[in-house]
């Protein structure tokens, strides 16, 4: 009796450590944690860079287009304007937008996709079909006559009219796996057992579509924060709230690039492309989570490059031992043969 309750108490031990590896086995893939280290940093220049600006993005100087410096890392515009503060404070902006625009799009999508693939019939059609309507729609070019119209085209306003533009994709691909989840036996079970539709989706259709949320809201954040630094290019949105896309606007309406102050708009880009970068690494950390190919294939790379490092196994074949047991076992047999006929 005491031997089984130790072992039942190592083998409950032993559990939780194991279920905790497997929870964490998404923070420990290299790319997420890459991108998830970006993603922070940039999360905490939106939330302090107002307080870590040496300068006012906005004030005046006599230090006129000079080069990156200790008194000024990024340089300073023709109007002697701190790069370095530019591109602090306009983290937040861009940060905001992204969000909320993800947030929103992605409920929308949610709503609109699983309840058409789980209800289906006429519901199915309605929402197929105003999914559909703003699938065609061309997003940029409606989101650039929306906001020029708005008096006053603030962050959240701009994330909450580019969330209209990107749900129906989303919606889409959500009616799609909800059409091939709703047949599965466990859902039938449920729905035998008298289960309310609500519940059937909160806790049976959702939790499978974590994945392909999750990652429908990575690619939204990406086409959002693309799109508030597009509009702010262009000089759609308005200029007066800095951005990474309003420091690319000035430096082009000012030939920053004709003047040879590369040090103008080479951060802000940087800024973009590592956002992107770690929004990126994270969509493809997602999709090796979830996809047991994906995991699959990447294990068998990574052990084939361990097999490469080091000696080749050969396998050699002992002659010395084997000649040494053959001549053992013939002694053996002539002292057997000897032994019969005596």
């Amino acid at each position: 009796m005491a031997v089984q309750a130790t072992d039942s108490a190592l083998a409950g031990s032993s559990a939780p450590p194991a279920a905790r590896r497997d929870r964490l086995r998404f923070l420990r893939n290299r790319k997420t944690a890459t991108g998830l280290a970006i993603l922070a940093l940039f999360a905490l220049l939106a939330v302090a860079g107002e307080w870590l600006a040496p300068h006012d993005p906005s004030a005046m100087s006599d230090d006129v287009l000079q080069p990156p410096s200790l008194a000024h890392p990024f340089g300073t515009t023709q109007t002697g304007q701190d790069i370095f503060s530019q591109v602090l404070v306009g983290t937040r902006g861009v940060l905001v937008v992204g969000l909320v625009a993800g947030v929103c799009a992605t409920v929308l999508s949610v709503l609109v996709g699983v309840s058409a693939g789980f209800l289906g019939g006429v519901a199915d059609e309605l929402l197929s079909a105003f999914s559909n309507i703003f699938l065609v729609i061309p997003g940029l070019p409606l989101i650039i006559i929306i906001a020029s119209f708005l008096p006053d085209s603030s962050d959240l306003l701009i994330a909450l009219v580019i969330s209209l533009t990107a749900w129906a994709w989303g919606a889409r691909v959500l009616r799609a796996q909800t059409l091939s989840l709703r047949g599965r036996d466990y859902v039938q079970a449920a729905r035998a057992t008298g289960e309310s539709t609500w519940r059937i989706i909160v806790f049976e259709i959702l939790p499978n579509l974590t994945a392909v949320i999750a990652s429908g809201f990575v690619g939204t954040v990406i086409f959002a924060v693309l799109s508030e630094i597009t509009l702010a290019f262009i000089g759609v949105a308005d200029i007066s709230h800095w951005n990474w896309g309003t420091i690319l606007f000035w430096a082009q309406s000012n030939q920053a690039l004709g003047q040879g102050a590369w040090w103008w708009f080479v951060p802000a880009g940087l800024c973009i492309a590592l956002l992107g970068t770690a929004l990126s690494l994270i969509n493809f950390g997602i999709d090796e989570f979830v996809n047991p190919r994906l995991r699959t294939s990447t294990a068998r790379v990574r052990g084939a490059a361990r097999m490469r490092v080091g000696f080749t196994p050969v396998a050699r074949t002992p002659h010395r031992d084997t000649g040494a047991a053959g001549a053992t076992g013939d002694s053996g047999a002539a002292k057997e043969t000897e032994g019969t006929l005596s």
